[in-house]
């Protein structure tokens, strides 16, 4: 049931240039605040990104960083480093200079395709470093010393001369980097293959959530993130569909906003920003109702926050996983067929066992390691044969996700193997305390970990986001402390009750937005010490 391509495959070609071969050159494929772009003419930004890349001397596999924000520009030069037969190593432009040094260094990338915005945080990166890479800035900025793309000038059809020849790349050589999550230390770059890309979007985008030329994607995260990636581009250009982008940090208020300009049939969203959107004044006031669905993916969905979406704006709600070494999704709820609480069932054409760490497979109910398999397997860690060879494993990725599943294959998110705590002798998953202490009326977010205490035994500790935080005195929070504690006892055994609660603004979280446990044991331990 997996997607074979031919030898010789481009995904440019599959997403892009295929819809201008099949006469839908005049659909529109992206939709922009400052106007809409079609398919025709994001060929022609594209065409105009491989000519100028292609005049810096970038050359078939080498690697091209870029740092964009969502928009028009991000999308041309992604097929336009492509069809060159170059490879993209996607980045978010926010991020500090030493995360951005280690790039640079360890991708050795021969340009970085920058919005005007990083370059500071690009050059201080680049200081002192032994590396070759060139800058190309998008867009209007000042100083001279760097290459520049005028985009805008780049969309008129004159700006593609001749047709540029599609490299012949091979399905399995690599197509783009991306960079896992990055919960417990730098983030490993992922190196993946053009093969994958076509192969989750035929099983996953097309067979499984059906997607079609009259669909319009919105996403919550930026294309940086691989989950994004798909859902909001390339899923919807393999069928024709159309992208809305924009470059501006998502709210509750952008996103009503764009939805009600945009009219958008497909919502990535992630449990974060679902919260949000709840907690608005005006969330039973807003229509979403031009929504097919929505999928949530990047964290585990409570079934408390899914059951509420459903009820406020009466759209489904598809909570699935995947990771950056599979691309995307391969476990999911679907339309019609969705469990609270759940991850759904593993998408046709990939396959998923549970396992213990002897890597025998267990029977249903019991809580083991994550094995799956398909043809969206990624190569492996750039530069890191020790991590490589330990989660890739005779064709299957073995990461650190613990997981369950019924007899009916539905697949429960039990949490990463290095957050499971094994407290008084008994194994608690945080995943199960953080849903409980969801349903309580106070409470925004939550997370727990676990932290020692003075004679060395793991406690669990809850974090929480409250919903009303304002004017909120010491006293008051060690009142709801000690409520939410009393909670948990009250709905779980005991040993799984938080010993300690600690009250928030917003938690810390990784370059994907992802919440930052590590960051939260380390502020836990600090505070126990103090």
């Amino acid at each position: 049931m997996s997607f074979e391509p031919p030898a010789t495959f481009n995904i440019a070609d599959y997403f892009l240039h295929r819809r201008i071969a099949e006469g839908l050159g005049d659909r529109v494929a992206l939709r922009l605040d400052s106007g809409d772009l079609t398919y025709a003419e994001v060929q022609t930004l594209a065409t105009a990104f491989s000519r100028c890349l292609q005049s810096l001397g970038v050359e078939p596999e080498d690697r091209v960083l870029v740092a964009l924000p969502d928009g028009a520009e991000f999308v041309g030069a992604l097929f336009g480093i492509l069809q060159i037969g170059a490879v993209v190593v996607m980045v978010n432009p926010t991020l500090e200079a030493d995360s951005l040094a280690h790039l640079i260094d360890s991708s050795r990338a021969s340009c970085a395709v920058l919005d005007p915005e990083a370059l500071p945080g690009f050059e201080r990166a680049a200081h002192g470093g032994e590396n070759r890479t060139r800058f190309l800035l998008c867009g209007e900025g000042e100083g001279t010393k760097h290459e520049r793309f005028d985009s805008m000038e780049a969309r008129s059809p004159a700006a593609g001369g001749d047709e540029l020849r599609m490299f012949p790349t091979h399905r399995d050589a690599p197509a783009i980097w991306l960079f896992s999550g990055g919960t417990t230390g730098r983030p490993k770059a992922v190196v993946q293959t053009h093969r994958s890309f076509a192969n989750t979007t035929e099983l996953y985008a097309k067979r499984a959530l059906g997607f079609d030329k009259d669909d319009i994607t919105l996403s919550v995260p930026k294309l940086f993130f691989g989950y994004a990636t798909g859902s909001n581009l390339l899923f919807p250009f393999s069928v024709g569909g159309s992208a809305v982008l924009f470059p501006e940090r998502p709210t509750a208020e952008v996103l009503f906003d764009k939805i009600h300009r945009h009219q958008p049939t497909v919502l990535v969203n992630v449990p974060t920003m679902v919260n949000q959107m709840l907690n608005h004044p005006e969330a039973g006031s807003q229509n979403l109702k031009s929504l097919r669905f929505a999928t949530s993916a990047g964290e585990a969905l409570p079934a408390p926050l899914y059951q509420k979406w459903k009820d406020t704006f009466g759209v489904e709600l598809l909570d699935g996983l995947g990771t950056a070494e599979m691309w995307h999704i391969f476990v999911s709820n679907l339309p019609g067929a969705v469990r609270p609480g759940t991850l759904g069932q593993v998408i046709p054409g990939f396959e998923l066992d549970v396992r213990d760490d002897e890597g025998r497979s267990l029977p249903n109910e019991e809580v083991g390691r994550l094995w799956v398999r398909g043809e969206s397997l990624a190569l492996g860690y750039w530069n890191d044969p020790e991590k490589t060879a330990a989660a890739f494993r005779g064709g299957w990725f073995v990461g650190g996700d613990l997981v369950s599943r019924d007899s009916e294959g539905y697949v429960t998110y039990c949490g990463r193997g290095d957050d499971v705590l094994k407290v008084g002798g008994k194994w608690l998953v945080p995943q199960e305390v953080e849903s409980c202490m969801m349903r309580h009326p106070a409470v925004s977010e939550c997370a727990v970990v676990g932290v020692d205490d003075e004679d060395g035994l793991t406690k669990p500790c809850a974090f929480v986001v409250r919903k009303d935080s304002q004017g909120v005195e010491t006293g008051i929070e060690t009142e709801l402390a000690n409520e939410l504690k009393q909670f948990v006892l009250e709905n779980l055994q005991p040993y799984k009750h938080p010993r300690r609660v600690i009250f928030l603004g917003d938690f810390p979280r990784t370059h994907l937005g992802k919440i930052d446990r590590g960051e939260l044991r380390r502020l836990a331990a600090a505070q126990s010490k103090s």
